[in-house]
């Protein structure tokens, strides 16, 4: 199984950057999937979720400014960052979660690199 994750880089201040994850060698389709960040010197905190068919939830910080949204592909994901901030600097991974006979499996891309600087 393998998330590959894109649209990471630098932007200053206001701007906006998309991210996008697809999940490939799944054989069973994901239930959800989300977006993490990191802080330099903080813990893995989400973002976003998207549970296919169902809710969406958002860290506080970011409602208002990000969307998340399922891809033209099957278990892909996309997140929009408008009106960023220097405070969403971080690594962002994206996670998808998969049901198998009564557990949930937790599976992750390398992450991409989001900075937001003047």
């Amino acid at each position: 199984v393998q998330l590959q994750a894109s649209g990471g880089g630098l932007v200053q201040p206001g701007g906006s950057l998309r991210l996008s994850c697809a999940a490939s060698g799944l054989t069973v389709s994901s239930f959800a999937m989300s977006w993490y960040r990191q802080a330099p010197g903080k813990q893995r905190e989400l973002v976003a979720r998207l549970i296919f068919g169902g809710s969406i939830l958002y860290d506080d910080s970011v409602k208002g400014r990000f969307t998340i949204s399922s891809g033209v592909a099957k278990n892909s994901v996309s997140l929009e960052m408008n009106s960023l901030k220097l405070e969403d600097t971080g690594v962002y991974s994206c996670q998808a979660l998969v049901a198998n006979f009564g557990e949930v499996l937790e599976y992750w891309g390398q992450g991409t690199q989001v900075t937001v600087s003047s």
